[in-house]
């Protein structure tokens, strides 16, 4: 299992690469594959655990007992492989919310890279706790992750 570092940055504001919320990982023996790389399924995993670690560090515990966030899509795009050792940056962002649906972004990529290394969109869905039926994504919500709420 790779290192992982806490979530840092403006983590009400992550709205773009620059503004994202943003986590180390380190790749250690168990993340690579037999071509010698980082595991596709990695980069997936690091994915989730940001876009985990964004949520809770913004919601409050009442919040984050009430509801929770379920993936209804992921789309990945791969780019730069990732060898032990190495340590990328995984950057996360929020994108459109619709109804109980709200996409957020990682970027994944070494320190001072030009060109990521895993680049993932995610089709995120609010569930309520308790129903375990889709929730409207309030702008209490969106509030939270400095999402604009008007037009």
């Amino acid at each position: 299992m790779s290192v992982l570092s806490p979530l840092a940055g403006d983590l009400s504001a992550a709205l773009s690469f620059e503004t994202a919320a943003v986590m180390t990982r380190q790749a250690e023996a168990g993340d690579i594959d037999e071509l010698g790389h980082v595991n596709n399924a990695v980069y997936l995993t690091w994915a989730q655990d940001a876009g985990t670690a964004h949520w809770r560090a913004v919601a409050t515990p009442e919040m984050q007992a009430a509801m929770i966030w379920v993936a209804l899509r992921h789309e990945i795009d791969y780019r730069d492989q990732v060898l032990e050792g190495e340590t990328v940056e995984v950057r996360t962002w929020l994108g459109r919310a619709s109804g109980a649906r709200f996409i957020r972004n990682i970027d994944i990529r070494k320190p001072g890279a030009s060109r990521f290394s895993a680049l993932v969109k995610t089709d995120w869905c609010l569930i309520d706790a308790g129903t375990r039926k889709p929730k409207r994504v309030t702008p209490e919500i969106l509030e939270l992750f400095g999402v604009s709420t008007s037009g």
